[in-house]
């Protein structure tokens, strides 16, 4: 008798030993697999949800997740005005859940759709925009074409057609340096 509950008691020390090191190695695997997850895959998850960025030179910036290119994100802001945000202003986002999206290599596809392509979205649209820098200056005006490495903004008022006349200057403005750039509603903004 004695000995039977020796062995049962070896059994459950071991058993108990198994499962402590199963637990230990799970947690270890869920934190390597988390330190491999870019912020990008963590907002890909988060789309359709609210969200507060911190943004250099913009501050504070709110809306609803809308899409994810491979360096920007767009957000649809309580007036439903577009928020075109360069990834690499933003200093801290609130509202994630616990979902990311699966981690993926940007495609060639995906690759191209970088901020520079969506800005000549907006530069075909001919919308009026808010283009704010990472200093915080902020610029209204109309995009009218996209570089390399820059864009240049016909800046305007807001509530007036890009019309030469309108036109106060034309700036040349360093892509690296756009924080966000808003479209602005008429008769709105």
């Amino acid at each position: 008798m004695r000995w039977q509950q020796l062995f049962a008691d070896l059994q459950a020390q071991f058993e108990a030993a198994e499962d402590a090191e199963a637990r230990a190695e799970h947690a270890s695997r869920a934190r390597a697999e988390m330190g491999a997850v870019r912020l990008a895959d963590r907002l890909g998850g988060a789309l359709g949800t609210p969200l507060a960025l911190s943004c250099r030179g913009a501050g504070r910036v709110t809306g609803v997740l809308v899409e994810t290119g491979s360096d920007w994100l767009l957000l649809a802001d309580e007036r439903n005005r577009d928020q075109l945000v360069a990834v690499a202003a933003v200093r801290a986002v609130s509202g994630l859940g616990r979902r990311s999206a699966p981690a993926e290599e940007d495609g060639p596809v995906r690759a191209r759709l970088d901020l520079r392509r969506a800005l000549r979205g907006l530069a075909r649209d001919r919308s009026a925009v808010q283009v704010v820098l990472d200093d915080g200056t902020a610029l209204t005006g109309t995009v009218d074409r996209v570089g390399a490495d820059y864009l240049e903004l016909a800046e305007h008022p807001a509530d007036e057609p890009r019309r030469a006349a309108a036109v106060r200057e034309v700036h040349a403005l360093v892509i690296d340096a756009v924080a966000v750039v808003r479209t602005l509603l008429p008769g709105w903004d």
